[in-house]
């Protein structure tokens, strides 16, 4: 049995690791809430654009154009295929970043001309470890996605696809679909497609009335299907960090379960060897009177 001072000085260190995993699940907790309403805050104004595309298309169901060319003469091996890999920056939190970068490997095993976009340090080490190469690593996104840095990524990958850099874009991220439950989603960011923006009838007023689109229809869809696909983006990073923080509650859970349970073991070992110590004392202190006499 281990010693009274040695029982006691890992009693102290477990309650320390405790300390923490309680603050880091509260933090969480608190980074959640935040994030959780953060992405709320924007719903209305992309749910509009969302609208005023499917308005679009509805009215002019000829129209083409560069965001909807789904590129029919180019083969399917010869296809450009970027992917933006979202991943946290930070452990402890469970299985979060490699459930992503499983799906990832997969990616890259079945693709020829892949190209890939990272997001969070996670990700980078694990490229780096493993000699992949990645176009571009978006640094300190993973740990506060806002719509300026949504904006960044989005800049980019539009940028590449207008150029026929890349045929197709995705965006690998995960979904928080309960709090006990985590999905690593794959979806389709580039070329959109008209049946994704169906007109509801539901939208059309009630009394007739014709809408223009200044300079043209083409003009806005340049100017604003950027912003849609900068909402989609913000959205996968805003679900990507809520579950990451809600792994990591999980695990700082699961920690400080554990710790408790560790304790609980340690103090009774504790008095067990306390009572054999003044035990042994008494036996002791007895036995030196009966030599005295």
């Amino acid at each position: 049995m281990a010693g009274i001072k040695e029982i006691r000085t890992r009693i102290k260190s477990v309650e320390q690791t405790l300390k923490i995993t309680n603050a880091m699940y509260l933090i969480s907790s608190a980074n959640l809430r935040k994030a959780k309403g953060r992405l709320d805050n924007t719903v209305p104004y992309f749910t509009k654009i969302f609208k005023t595309i499917a308005h679009i298309l509805h009215h002019s169901p000829e129209l083409e154009h560069d965001f909807f060319d789904q590129r029919p003469d180019v083969e399917p091996q010869a296809r450009k295929v970027g992917y933006i890999v979202v991943t946290g920056d930070k452990g402890l939190a469970g299985a979060y970043s490699h459930n992503v970068l499983k799906l990832a490997q997969q990616r890259i095993e079945e693709q020829n001309n892949l190209s890939l976009f990272l997001v969070g340090i996670v990700g980078r080490i694990y490229c780096q470890n493993r000699d992949i190469p990645f176009e571009e690593d978006f640094n300190y996104v993973a740990q506060n996605p806002t719509m300026r840095r949504a904006g960044e990524i989005t800049d980019e990958v539009v940028a590449r696809f207008l150029s026929r850099e890349l045929d197709e874009v995705y965006i690998i991220y995960t979904e928080m679909v309960s709090a006990l439950r985590l999905e690593v989603r794959e979806q389709k960011l580039l070329p959109l497609v008209r049946e994704d923006f169906p007109w509801d009838k539901e939208d059309e007023p009630e009394y007739r009335q014709e809408i223009r689109y200044i300079p043209s229809e083409e003009a806005v869809l340049d100017n604003i299907v950027p912003n849609y696909i900068q909402g989609m983006i913000f959205g996968a990073l805003v679900e990507s960090y809520c579950s990451e923080q809600s792994a990591r509650m999980t695990a700082m859970e699961s920690a400080s379960d554990n710790a408790k349970d560790m304790l609980k073991k340690l103090s009774l070992t504790y008095h067990r060897a306390r009572q054999a110590a003044i035990t042994q004392e008494i036996t002791e202190v007895a036995g030196g009177a009966r030599n005295a006499r």
